[in-house]
């Protein structure tokens, strides 16, 4: 069983005791689910194209960062340019939680990304319920056909849709109502990167579909490698989280 199976088989157990716990009903009575959205693909275009991302711990890398608070770190995200946030809610792997959007969503005006494994329709209604913008589809853990339902769910709750893939077999998930298509540089498998096997997948995507980096981008050169590649977005969590300031990257990458 490799990470992302591991990582399956948990959240199934997590939505299944998460629903015995609280009704949709009771999600949509949530102080932000009646909230008006932020549109990532207005601040993507208007800002860095930076979403940035608060994650403590990741199978990969193991503890990342644990002191710092989630809203001290978004805070400096949006004050110096980021185009959104992504936010891991992820308890068991990622160290994350649904405290960590709650706590921010009512400090700052940009987009949050729940980073998620959603494998249920549940999942959607307490992304809403949160206070999220865009949620995540990640390709190597749907079908094309859920990939599908899960966006039209998403669209009906004013959410946006970055869909995830990295092989070729998975640009079959991609359909005409994805907001975002993101290409990961790291293998969910086997937690590899390489950046040119995104550059490659990336020239087989539908004309004029957003397209978002993502992970394993560890310096400025690769940040400007992947710009000059046509990519419009780039999710970043590690070289923030581990002490780079973002004021300084955004500083030199748009000099």
């Amino acid at each position: 069983m490799n990470i992302l199976d591991k990582i399956i088989k948990n959240k199934k157990q997590e939505v299944a005791d998460s629903k015995s716990k609280k009704s949709v009903e009771q999600l949509k009575d949530s102080e932000f689910f009646g909230r008006e959205t932020f549109s990532l693909k207005e601040t993507i275009k208007s800002k860095s194209g930076i979403i940035a991302e608060f994650k403590r711990k990741s199978p990969s890398k193991g503890i990342i960062n644990a002191q710092l608070s989630a809203l001290e770190v978004v805070s400096e995200y949006e004050k110096f340019g980021a185009s959104a946030v992504s936010v891991l809610t992820d308890s068991e792997f990622f160290g994350g939680s649904f405290e960590d959007v709650l706590n921010v969503r009512n400090h700052i005006n940009i987009p949050i990304l729940r980073k998620d494994f959603m494998i249920d329709e549940y999942q959607f209604y307490e992304a809403k319920s949160i206070g999220a913008d865009v949620i995540l589809l990640i390709a190597a853990c749907l079908s094309p056909k859920q990939v599908s339902e899960f966006t039209d769910l998403a669209h009906s709750l004013n959410l946006e849709v970055l869909l995830e893939i990295h092989t070729e077999e998975e640009l079959k998930h991609i359909n005409k109502n994805i907001d975002f298509v993101g290409i990961n540089n790291r293998n969910l498998k086997d937690f590899k990167v390489d950046l040119q096997h995104s550059v490659d997948l990336k020239n087989q995507l539908p004309e004029g579909i957003f397209s978002i980096a993502e992970s394993g981008i560890y310096n400025e050169d690769d940040f400007k490698f992947l710009k000059e590649k046509g990519f419009d977005g780039f999710l970043m969590g590690e070289y923030f989280m581990r002490g780079n300031k973002i004021e300084d990257f955004i500083a030199n990458v748009t000099m």
